[in-house]
């Protein structure tokens, strides 16, 4: 059975998330302070972490820290107050995979859910190929020929789309409703930042500007 630790220290909302999850056949355990978040999560018994931000004792982000530090990849999503936001960007910068912001629809909540934990499946062997390119998903980072190529939180996360989804176009809307969460501004022109410091990092040719249509991932292709 999947089970979630929820770490919230608001008692109506964790009564809220545990009976939520708990009628949709989900395990949970409820945590009220950040020092037991952190010690429950090194466990291993949990296949998700729903995270307040604002825990006493540590807080969410400091969590985060001592669950990324360990190089796991348990999916984690972030509880957060709407004058929480810049914390917020921290959080996502820091290696959680999503947020809510509070107050909050369980339907949404269980989705975003349900998808963090089937991406999960999906890279248990740990590693994308995409030509002559390999990218870690616990390590976070890029392998091209004898080089290792770190990237952090966002521009992983933007690799990340591009590596599942080599050779195909993808639109400038779904990358930044992937990386930036389904309130990501359009006009904004961090997709644009972020693209250009992967190309700084993987080659300019490696991403292909489609003009009107989005991006592509033109990788190098591995010696025969």
């Amino acid at each position: 059975m999947t089970k979630v630790l929820i770490a919230e220290d608001e008692g109506r909302i964790a009564s809220f998330l545990k009976k939520g999850f708990e009628s949709n056949g989900f395990a949970t355990e409820i945590v009220d302070d950040g020092t037991q978040a952190a010690a429950r999560a090194r466990d291993g018994e949990f296949d998700l972490v729903v995270l307040d931000l604002g825990l006493p004792e540590k807080d969410g982000l400091e969590v985060l820290a001592d669950i990324r530090a360990r190089g796991e990849r348990l999916p984690v999503i972030i509880l957060t107050a709407n004058d929480e936001i810049d914390t917020t960007v921290a959080g996502l910068e820091g290696g959680a995979d999503d947020y809510m912001t509070k107050p909050f629809s369980f339907e949404e909540l269980l989705a975003r859910a349900r998808l963090r934990l089937k991406q999960a499946d999906d890279s248990e062997v740990g590693v994308l190929h995409a030509g002559a390119m390999t990218l870690d998903l616990h390590r976070h980072c890029v392998s091209l020929g004898d080089r290792i190529i770190d990237l952090p939180g966002r521009e992983f996360a933007l690799a990340e789309v591009f590596f599942r989804n080599p050779g195909e176009i993808i639109s400038r809307q779904t990358l930044l409703e992937s990386v930036w969460g389904e309130d990501a501004d359009p006009s904004s022109k961090k997709l644009e930042v972020y693209i250009l410091y992967l190309r700084r990092k993987l080659g300019d040719e490696v991403i292909e500007n489609i003009r009107g249509r989005g991006y592509r991932l033109c990788p190098p292709e591995a010696a025969a």
